[in-house]
């Protein structure tokens, strides 16, 4: 009777198990009908449901579901497969789950997605990379902020933290670029870990106190920069070291 038992259960769940994949599956479903199944299956390791997981990481309305099934389930594979889409969205999915993961083996997808032309992509892959502990992603870190553009200022910023020599050397680099908002962030840098080395680069920027206008820099609205005005902290800061 026993046996019986479970051998019902088991069928039943197989059952639900099917019902559940083919209604994510359903693109004439409801967002909602089609989370909720997501949701039923997460959990299961099964090699269907992390294939159709994978699947519908092209499909808006359940990525998210989809793309935590995939990190909750270890199915790395999937994850790194994702990255060869040409859809920015399905690769952002991959990527932050990927960060979260913290495998070393992911650093270098990691650190290439970071050198993406797509600057959303770009960006997100060094968010992911500042998820690992201790100093994994930190050469990674380096390689993004040496290429520059917008991933590399954050890429700067981001292993800042570690007071590397290294980080220093290229925030330097940056004070010689036009990208104001990077410049801050360099500037920053030097502040919190420079020497007095480089108090002759920062006092001519303290010299001008202006108010740099936003438009053209990075998503959305952004406030007014003064780079005098950030020179003149850093240079306080480095005098009192």
């Amino acid at each position: 009777m026993r046996h019986t038992l479970i051998l019902v259960c088991g069928t039943l769940a197989a059952a639900t198990g099917e019902e559940n994949l083919g209604r994510l599956l359903d693109e004439k479903l409801t967002t909602a009908q089609r989370n909720d199944a997501c949701y039923a299956l997460r959990g299961s390791r099964a090699p269907e449901v992390n294939t159709a997981m994978r699947r519908v990481l092209s499909s808006e309305v359940v990525r998210a579901c989809a793309a935590r099934h995939l990190r909750e389930a270890g199915a790395v594979d999937e994850l790194k497969d994702a990255l060869s889409e040409e859809n920015a969205d399905i690769k952002i999915a991959a990527i932050r789950e990927m960060g979260l993961l913290r495998r070393p083996e992911l650093l270098p997808l990691l650190a290439q997605a970071g050198l993406d032309p797509n600057a959303l992509v770009a960006t997100n892959a060094v968010d992911a990379l500042a998820q690992y502990q201790g100093r994994q992603a930190l050469p990674h870190l380096i390689a993004i902020a040496k290429a520059g553009r917008m991933a590399g200022a954050t890429a700067l910023a981001r292993a800042a933290v570690f007071a590397d020599p290294t980080v220093v050397a290229v925030a330097r680099q940056y004070l010689a670029g036009d990208d104001v908002a990077a410049q801050v962030i360099a500037i920053r840098v030097l502040g919190d870990h420079g020497d007095d080395s480089d108090l002759p680069r920062l006092r001519p920027i303290a010299a001008h106190s202006e108010a740099l206008p936003s438009q053209g820099r990075g998503f959305g609205m952004m406030p007014s920069i003064d780079l005098g005005k950030v020179a003149k902290n850093a240079i306080r800061q480095i005098e009192a070291r």
